[in-house]
């Protein structure tokens, strides 16, 4: 997954890794609201960083289950990725002379 994470792809971890069915609509309405209002608890969250970590192959940053609204997991995940990307492609270039 090179992509943003979305409001829908977090919708849809909660349903497979929490077992919580949420309307990412309803997410979008109210990105500040707690987790908790939601119906998802910490063990929950622990359960979607792990997928998202399956899913990239590589840590999530470490303060991510610790994070308390659809709005900040996004923004600290999606923050990570666009870092990632960054370094990957630094990485890539070549550094030989023409």
């Amino acid at each position: 997954m090179n992509a943003q994470l979305t409001l829908n792809e977090l919708a849809a971890l909660m349903k497979s890794a929490a077992g919580l069915t949420v309307d990412p609509k309803e997410l979008a309405n109210r990105p500040d609201a707690t987790f908790t209002e939601f119906g998802l608890d910490s063990l929950g969250l622990l359960g979607i960083v792990g997928e998202l970590e399956n899913r990239q192959g590589r840590p999530m940053p470490t303060d991510a289950e610790r994070c308390k609204t659809p709005r900040d997991f996004l923004d600290l995940v999606n923050t990570a990725q666009t870092a990632q990307t960054v370094t990957a492609a630094k990485d890539n270039v070549s550094t030989t002379g023409a």
